[in-house]
């Protein structure tokens, strides 16, 4: 039975990717369809196709390199998985109605078959969604290591003086990712001055202030000087709500403030040149 599947797969591969391609634009989800080009797709649908046969065909370190390869670009092209577990089970609905409809296999043998069927079709099932997972999973890891160095960069703006802008919610894994990186950032740049600018950060609440506070502690302990910039009307009331002590910390309503104070804790001021 395991030769006359495979033998069967092979000779009607064609059609099967036929039907299920026809299958799947009427049931499945239309932004895969159409976040691509006709060919790209054409050319996904019988790799997809491709792969689930070869777990048949080929041996298990070829299907293994296929299946992980695929897994991959679909992860990057935006299939969901939804689409890809209906893609699976459309697909062997198709193989088993064909088989049964043209009456190919001897009704003793039917049994048989369904064994042989089911020991093909459940791990494919279960390697695929496994393989689609951890490549998800991956991709989403490295992009958030990617916004992570992206999301607290300190700038050197001047000589002495750098400016780290925060974007966004501030939790306590962001917070820790700040201090590293404050740290880091004053003694590569020898920074001896630091503009903390929370222009960007929505809401400021006790945890945010303790966190900026611990921040500004630790870059005094380094040998520099912290500035937090950028506190809003909104944003002082609200510190003053809280009862949070900023005395430790010079704060400005803006950037612009800040870095003219900045220059000059550094000995050096803006000079407006004459024409």
């Amino acid at each position: 039975m395991q030769n006359f599947l495979k033998d069967f797969l092979t000779n009607n591969k064609e059609a099967i990717l036929t039907e299920w391609m026809k299958r799947m634009q009427e049931e499945g989800d239309e932004r895969v369809t159409k976040t691509v080009s006709e060919t790209v797709y054409v050319n996904l649908s019988s790799e997809f196709v491709e792969v689930i046969f070869a777990r048949m065909k080929k041996s298990n370190q070829e299907y293994t390199e296929k299946l992980e390869e695929f897994s991959e670009r679909i992860v990057r092209l935006g299939w969901p998985l939804t689409y890809v577990s209906l893609g699976l089970t459309t697909l062997g609905r198709i193989i088993y109605s064909e088989i049964f409809n043209k009456e190919l296999i001897p009704s003793e043998k039917v049994k048989e078959f369904a064994i042989v069927y089911d020991q093909w079709m459940t791990p494919v099932l279960q390697e695929i969604i496994h393989a689609y997972t951890a490549s998800w999973e991956r991709t989403v890891s490295l992009q958030k290591i990617a916004l992570q160095e992206l999301s607290a960069p300190l700038i050197p703006v001047f000589e002495k003086i750098s400016v780290m802008p925060l974007v966004g919610t501030i939790d306590t894994e962001r917070a820790k990712l700040i201090m590293e990186n404050l740290l880091s950032g004053v003694v590569k740049h020898r920074s001896e001055v630091v503009l903390i600018d929370i222009t960007g950060v929505p809401v400021v609440d006790t945890m945010v202030a303790h966190h900026i506070i611990q921040a500004a502690d630790a870059v005094r302990l380094v040998g520099a000087k912290c500035m937090l910039v950028g506190i809003r009307p909104e944003i002082a009331q609200t510190i003053v709500n809280l009862g949070i002590n900023l005395n430790q910390v010079i704060t400005t309503s803006t950037l612009r403030i800040g870095i003219e104070k900045a220059l000059e804790m550094t000995n050096r001021k803006i000079v407006k040149m004459e024409a």
